[in-house]
Parts: C-alpha cells; structure tokens; sequence
C-alpha cells in the first residue's frame, strides 16, 4: 500500500487564501504589511529562492521590497542597510537571502535585525523563546513541517519522532517544535551510531541533512510519517529530496514529496510571520 501524500502546494495555496484576507485587512486598518529580502551575491539558488518569496508576497498582498547587490558587498554596508530597514516603519520583515559571501558573517548580520523583524526565525532571540516556550517567530521551515502534520490531524503526544540533522535552521528548532507538541524526540547526525536503528524506532521521520536517500526503506518503520526537508538533485539533474521517495512511499502511512512538500510551505510560514508582524505593529498603534 502506498503511503499518503502531504501535498504542500496544495497546504499552501489554501492557507494563502486566508493570509490575502488578512492583508486586506491589515490594509484597511492603515498597515501595509511588507517584507524586504537582501540579496547578495548571483547565487543561482538563491535567485530561485528570493524569486518564489517575492512572487508569494505578490500573491497574497503583501508590500515586498527586493534588494540586490553585488558579491563583493562589504559587512559594514550590508550591516548599514539592515539598520535602515529596521527603522523603516514601512517593513515589517527583514529577509537576508542566505548563503552570504565567505567574507561577510552572517551570524553578526542576522543578530543585526531587529527581533521584532526577525521573519525568519533565526535571532538568539527567536532561538532563546522557542527553546523557552515564549512567544516569537519560529524558522519558517520546521513550522512549515509542523502545519503539514497538524493539516493530517496526526496526534504527536506520545509519539517518538526522529530529526536527521542538528542545523540551526531546521534541525534543532524542529526538535524543540516537536518537543511542544509532547512527541519524544532523537536527534540523529553524522555521528550517530546506527542510524537505521533509531529510525526504525520512530513514528515520525524528518530528514534534514541534504543528502541524497539518507533514508532508504529499510529504515522506516511500517505507517509512519515521512518528512523530506532535503533539496537535493539526483544524477539526471531532477530535484530531490534526502528519501528515497520511490522505495520509502510503499512502507510509510504519509510522506512529503520534493518538489512540492516542505518548499512551498517554508515560504507560507515566511508570510505568515510577516502578516504576525504587522499586525503587532498595528497593536502597538492602538
């Protein structure tokens, strides 16, 4: 039997529906939501990345302000912009497309925006109120792994879910969403011993190393929930995932595709942090 499929084309398109509504909203009250993305460098990925952000924006309302500059950037200017869009009433979001140039720290670029623009969940700050329970935007891409288990009604309390990969992009905060939600969690890495044995254990897979078939069928324990994060092409050039879709899909109860899984749903949750922050930005008007 073959497993489930957790479409995040569609999730997304019909959680964009009701963010469109919002923006209106927020529109009619005198609060534009908007986001900036930096970009710097010619990337080819991260072209594509910032493309589809944008085009997001487009489609649900939001003000979206794109800068592009060149690889050669210095920090103190990348730094300089930054400051100005943190004091720029307009924006509500600040994105900086990463990865940035070997010569520019993107850990002091992302402490630079300010927590309440921090759309991408990736301040000390963002990290420090997940890690306590508190309020805060959360990394667009686990959250997206989260709504797309909440959209199949599947109870985590109880269930022991396994996270391949310790990132602080993905990795980490997916354990501590997961931990929420009063699932037990391992997190496996390229350290652990015998991979396969934890992942046999687990109700819950999310694979996030960009890996080519880190996880292979043999690996997963018969109805579970598959999630690919990974993104990743294959020897003929196709998008991939970290799972062997085709072998993994006849032995789990769900699994995410790649393309059209997780991608789409990480730039959902980017606009719907956009959308909360603009509409604490409202609050504190009132």
């Amino acid at each position: 039997m073959s497993a489930l499929l957790i479409d995040g084309n569609a999730l997304s398109q019909h959680m964009r529906v009701d963010f469109a509504a919002r923006t209106q909203s927020l529109v009619a009250q005198g609060i534009h939501p908007g986001l900036a993305v930096i970009l710097v460098g010619d990337n080819p990925a991260s072209q594509v990345y910032v493309r589809n952000k944008v085009k997001a924006c487009e489609q649900v309302g939001i003000h979206s302000v794109l800068e592009k500059h060149p690889d050669d950037l210095t920090q103190a200017a990348l730094l300089a912009r930054v400051d100005a869009l943190n004091h720029d009433p307009r924006i509500h979001g600040i994105l900086v497309q990463l990865p940035l140039p070997k010569h520019i720290d993107a850990q002091k670029v992302i402490e630079a925006i300010a927590p309440s623009k921090d759309v991408d969940g990736f301040h000390v700050a963002s990290a420090g109120a997940l890690m306590t329970g508190l309020p805060a935007y959360w990394p667009c891409t686990p959250h997206g792994c989260m709504k797309m288990l909440e959209s199949i009604g599947y109870p985590l309390q109880g269930k022991h879910a396994v996270v391949i990969g310790r990132s602080n992009i993905v990795g980490k905060p997916m354990a501590l969403m997961l931990l929420q939600q009063n699932a037990t969690v391992t997190i496996c890495h390229s350290a652990t011993v015998d991979l396969k044995h934890h992942c046999l254990q687990a109700d819950v897979i999310v694979a996030a190393v960009g890996r080519r078939n880190v996880l292979t069928a043999d690996m997963v324990k018969p109805g579970a929930v598959v999630i690919d994060v990974g993104m990743n092409r294959d020897d003929a050039g196709k998008l991939c995932g970290d799972v062997d879709f085709e072998a993994v899909k006849q032995v789990a109860g769900y699994i995410t595709p790649v393309p059209g899984g997780v991608g789409p749903m990480t730039i959902t949750m980017l606009l719907a942090n956009t959308l909360d922050s603009a509409q604490q930005s409202l609050s504190a008007k009132t």
